[in-house]
C-alpha cells in the first residue's frame, strides 16, 4: 500500500476557527465533507485530527496538527516517520500574505518564506522537498499591521464569502488538490505494475 498526507495548517481552539491562519484546515474541512463517506471518522493520534480514505492503491491521510502553527512540524514528522511516508508524497496546505487573496499556487521543494509553520515541518523533517498549497490571504502591509498579528484576524466578511461556496477559494483549492492527488495515484498504479 502507497502512503500520501495532506497536512492542513492551523492553531487548535475556537478563537482561531476563522482566522487567515487556519485556511488549511478549512481546505482538508472541505476536502473530506466533499466526499465524507469515503473518509474515516476525524480522530486524534500523534498530535494531529487525522482521517483517511483509499483510492486506487494508495491511503490518503488528512492531518490537522494539534500542535500550534509555529511546532507542526513536531506533529508532522512524527507521523511521517510512523508510516514510513515518502516527502514527495505530502503535501502541506498553507496561508500565505505574500500571495493576493485568493490567489492559489502550488510548490515543491521551496523555502518557507518566512512561514514558521513551514520552516517547523522543514526544520523536523530536514529537508524542504515536498508539496505546498500556498493560498493567499491577503496583505498586512496595507494596513500596516505585523504579520504575525495579521495571520490570527478573521477574514473580513466580503473576504468570507468569497471563500465559500462552489465557486469560492477553498472549493477551488480542493479542486486542486483533489486533482493532484488523483494525479498521484496513477503514478503509484504505474509504479505497482498495474
Amino acid at each position: 500500500m502507497n502512503f500520501a498526507v495532506i497536512i492542513g495548517l492551523g492553531n487548535p481552539g475556537p478563537p482561531y476557527d476563522r482566522s487567515r491562519h487556519n485556511i488549511g484546515w478549512r481546505v482538508l474541512d472541505q476536502l473530506v465533507t466533499a466526499d465524507q463517506n469515503k473518509w474515516s471518522s476525524w480522530k486524534l493520534e500523534k498530535d494531529a485530527i487525522v482521517t483517511h480514505r483509499t483510492y486506487m492503491n494508495t491511503k490518503i491521510f488528512a492531518l490537522k496538527p494539534q500542535t500550534f502553527m509555529n511546532d507542526s512540524g513536531a506533529a508532522v514528522s512524527r507521523f511521517v516517520i510512523f508510516y514510513k511516508v515518502r516527502l514527495d508524497r505530502l503535501w502541506v496546505v498553507h496561508d500565505d500574505v505574500d500571495l493576493p487573496f485568493g490567489e492559489l499556487r502550488s510548490a515543491f521543494d521551496r523555502g518557507s518564506a518566512g512561514h514558521r509553520g513551514v520552516e517547523s515541518i522543514t526544520e523536523h523533517l530536514g529537508s524542504q522537498a515536498f508539496n505546498r498549497l500556498r493560498i493567499g490571504v491577503g496583505s498586512n502591509r496595507a494596513i500596516g499591521m505585523a504579520s504575525e498579528d495579521y495571520v490570527l484576524q478573521p477574514f473580513t466578511d466580503e473576504e468570507e464569502q468569497q471563500l465559500v461556496g462552489k465557486d469560492g477559494v477553498i472549493a477551488k483549492a480542493v479542486d486542486l488538490l483533489s486533482r493532484q492527488l488523483v494525479s498521484l495515484t496513477h503514478e503509484h498504479k504505474k509504479e505497482d505494475g498495474a
